[in-house]
């Protein structure tokens, strides 16, 4: 059994910053990627941002350069620094990787989502 458990996130004031985390845990042989999604109220879920296991990243044209995707292999985590952010950036977020485990099955695994609010 395999997990992603995220933190962070809340409130903030449009032109701000939050930073996001994910980390995996449980039974994992390898991590390969390792994205962030988010869902608007009435909107699709969509990419954010993704990164491989050997650090290739790609960003959707909506959050370039305000939005930097990172991660640790030996953690077993992924972090979503969010600058500048603006009022359309607020949704849900959520963490995804897609995990080979012990029996060497690949999983894609989700987080348990976190809202991101900003306003003023």
């Amino acid at each position: 059994q395999v997990q992603l458990v995220q933190s962070g996130g809340g409130l903030v004031q449009p032109g701000g910053s939050l930073r996001l985390s994910c980390a995996a845990s449980g039974n994992i042989f390898n991590i390969y990627d390792m994205g962030w999604y988010r869902q608007a109220p009435g909107k699709q879920l969509e990419l954010v941002a993704r990164i491989t296991n050997g650090g290739n990243s790609n960003y959707d044209d909506s959050v370039k350069g305000r939005f930097t995707i990172s991660r640790d292999n030996g953690k077993r985590s992924c972090i979503l620094q969010m600058n500048s952010l603006r009022p359309e950036d607020t949704a849900v977020y959520y963490c995804k990787a897609e995990i080979r485990d012990l029996s060497y099955k690949v999983l894609e695994t989700w987080g348990q989502g976190t809202l991101v609010t900003v306003s003023s």
